[in-house]
């Protein structure tokens, strides 16, 4: 039987913490930052932990 491959797409966009929990970057960092404040895209920088409606999905393509 073959090994299970994790979701290379994911791989590079998520990280397990040590705790289990999952790892991410903010969304709408990327364009149009002119509009945005300095505050908002400061608050952009910072990384975050995934919410529980998606984790259980996110682990699973992680092979996790």
């Amino acid at each position: 039987m073959a090994k299970m491959k994790s979701h290379r797409g994911a791989m590079k966009r998520f990280k397990v913490t040590g705790s289990g929990k999952v790892a991410r970057h903010k969304a709408y960092k990327s364009h149009i930052l002119t509009k945005k404040t300095a505050k908002r895209k400061r608050g952009l920088r910072k990384g975050t932990v995934l919410g529980s409606a998606d984790h259980k999905r996110i682990k699973a393509v992680l092979n996790v």
